[in-house]
């Protein structure tokens, strides 16, 4: 697969924040459409606007890696904590970002590192 054949696909995105000695921080859920793609600026994803806001759904920013990418079996997959409603995905993708230091100072920037997960997510 190519970075180019993701342009108008739709994906179901996972995200998983990690301190750094491991530990979960939190979890997030996105699902939308690949509007553009550039190996060096990364993937950029459409979100999937949610009932009732008036607002434009923003805009989601993946590393350029199709590491992380899984064809996604047929199905209808909600989550009402992330509001996802998506049927038929074409892609899941899943991630890991690291936190690099734990003692960054108010106003000072953070560093973290995006992990792609190079296994297939199971569904239940």
């Amino acid at each position: 697969m190519k970075l180019e054949e993701l342009i108008n696909k739709t994906c179901l995105i996972g995200v998983t924040y990690v301190d750094t000695n491991g530990d979960t921080l939190k979890q997030a859920q996105y699902a939308g459409t690949v509007i553009e793609v550039d190996a060096e600026e990364g993937i950029k994803v459409k979100l999937m606007a949610i009932e009732g806001l008036t607002k434009e759904a923003p805009n989601f920013h993946l590393p350029p890696s199709l590491d992380a990418w899984f064809i996604a079996p047929e199905g209808h997959f909600k989550n009402a904590e992330h509001k996802i409603d998506i049927e038929n995905p074409d892609y899941f993708v899943t991630w890991d970002v690291v936190k690099k230091k734990d003692d960054t100072e108010e106003g000072q920037q953070e560093w973290w590192e995006w992990h792609p997960r190079a296994v297939s997510p199971s569904v239940n």
